[in-house]
């Protein structure tokens, strides 16, 4: 038996959470420089968590480091979510970005910031998404919501509207009229996976707001282009979300909003958007739940 005596080091933390065992689970891995992009989509698929982040040096001038997410399936995504958000919480919290407060980094061919605020001895990220992009609306409703399990005949649970937003992934915003509505959804990827191509959009999310809480929304998250069955947090959505929200007047510009997700997986995780006319940020912290080494 031929066993490899190389090791690399890779930490579990749950992005959106206060707690181990809720938010996203992201696997992290650092000092990444040396694994070809093969053997990073062979240890995404080994971790088999909507997505495993790399750390790398940055490829671009002003780049403090490079970010290389996966997921299972082998697909490299781009937005900044809990991919990016995991990675730079642990950074800080590791204290291997020292004290600095502002720094970049590089996805894909994007350079964008990332604030580190510390409060009580915990570290908590802000980043900047891409610059907010409404690519069109979704007419046709009904077959989107045949594709969603909801039932037609049941006027509260079927499709209220339809967006596709990009804050750096394109993701279809689909509103429903409750949380109850948002609960009972159950997605055939095949039946969503053409519509979504069809709209431009890598995955579908779900919400709902209510006039009671104008602060918040209830979401869930389901990308079957990228093999993701249902997300327990999406920043990567809840960017393009609460910039929609703030365009449509149903949440402030400038002021946090919060999106709660993962509630009916389990994983309850809030994450909160400050949305801006050109500009959306991210802002969450995490926690660790694993640490352990690879065996390449």
């Amino acid at each position: 038996m031929n066993i490899s005596n190389k090791t690399h080091p890779y930490v579990i933390v749950d992005v959106f959470a206060e707690t181990p065992l809720r938010g996203n689970p992201l696997a992290v891995v650092p000092d990444a420089d040396r694994l070809d992009v093969q053997t990073m989509r062979a240890i995404a698929a080994e971790f088999n968590l909507s997505e495993t982040s790399f750390v790398l040096t940055s490829a671009m001038a002003g780049g403090d480091f490079r970010l290389r997410s996966f997921t299972p399936t082998g697909d490299e995504v781009f937005g900044a979510g809990h991919n990016a958000l995991g990675v730079w919480w642990w950074l800080a919290d590791t204290g291997r970005l020292g004290d600095g407060s502002s720094f970049v980094q590089q996805l894909g061919e994007e350079l964008l910031p990332v604030a580190i605020e510390r409060k009580n001895g915990r570290a908590f990220v802000a980043l900047s998404q891409g610059a907010p992009r409404h690519i069109g609306d979704v007419d046709d409703l009904e077959p989107l919501g045949t594709a969603l399990g909801l039932d037609k005949n049941e006027p509260a649970s079927v499709p209220m509207n339809a967006a596709v937003v990009s804050t750096g992934a394109a993701h279809m915003l689909v509103e429903l009229a409750s949380s109850d509505a948002v609960d009972r959804a159950e997605p055939n990827a095949a039946a969503l996976l053409p519509l979504l191509k069809r709209a431009g959009a890598q995955g579908c999310y779900i919400y709902a707001t209510n006039r009671d809480r104008p602060g918040e929304a209830y979401a869930r998250f389901f990308n079957p282009t990228v093999g993701i069955r249902e997300d327990p947090a999406t920043g990567s959505a809840a960017g393009p979300l609460g910039w929609l929200l703030a365009k449509r007047g149903i949440a402030a510009w400038g002021e946090t909003f919060t999106v709660l997700q993962g509630v009916r997986m389990g994983r309850e995780s809030r994450v909160q958007v400050v949305a801006r006319a050109e500009s959306v940020e991210l802002i969450g912290a995490a926690v660790i739940s694993a640490t352990g080494q690879l065996s390449l």
